[in-house]
């Protein structure tokens, strides 16, 4: 089957793209981890002594980034409906985390360890209809949100990505409402013709 222009276009921009050239090169599962990598040079949201949980988490881009930062007790889960290769030091849940029976595991592999950091990188499959794409990714973000209220400990942090467009400013708000400090990133590695960011929440309420 002939690929459209559009994918051709894409399969290009890809392969010519310094971050995937860069993650090529370090060893990295994916370039979105220089999205968080940027956004840690600014912000230091992840340090020692933290425990971490990553929604979204296949490839493990993040995960794998973010788990060199860690001691070697703390704790990094990632899920996904996805599956992952093992990362070293890393706990995978796959699964839907909509799912009770998900969500417990998450509890149990927690061992009552307090959650200092939600990550979420997630992102519907993109359509190419805006119509469709925004929403479910709203939902997305909503369901990592609500994940984040259930699981961060007072002053935790929580980093989601969004697009701008129908519900992102609702969204925004009802953050700011659940943390001290909330700002928005647009990481150099999100591609400059995407409308995505990240809301960084410091503060858990």
């Amino acid at each position: 089957m002939a690929r459209s222009k559009s994918s051709n276009q894409w399969m290009q921009e890809h392969f010519d793209d310094e971050y995937v050239k860069l993650a090529q090169q370090q060893g990295y599962r994916s370039r979105a981890v220089f999205k968080l990598k940027e956004i840690q040079e600014k912000d230091l949201i992840i340090k020692p002594g933290m425990n971490i949980v990553d929604l979204g988490a296949a490839p493990g881009g993040w995960s794998q980034f973010a788990r060199q930062l860690l001691s070697k007790n703390d704790k990094l889960i990632a899920l996904d409906i996805l599956p992952m290769d093992p990362l070293e030091g890393v706990d995978f849940i796959q699964g839907d985390f909509r799912e009770e029976a998900v969500i417990e595991q998450l509890y149990q592999t927690l061992q009552g360890a307090p959650v200092n950091l939600v990550l979420s990188d997630m992102a519907p499959n993109m359509s190419g209809n805006k119509e469709m794409d925004q929403p479910r990714a709203m939902y997305l973000a909503e369901l990592a949100l609500d994940t984040a209220k259930t699981v961060l400990i007072k002053n935790g942090i929580f980093v989601v990505k969004l697009f701008q467009g129908s519900g992102f400013e609702e969204f925004h708000k009802e953050v700011q409402q659940l943390f001290t400090k909330v700002v928005i990133r647009k990481p150099k590695a999100s591609r400059p013709r995407s409308n995505e960011v990240y809301i960084l929440a410091k503060g858990f309420k």
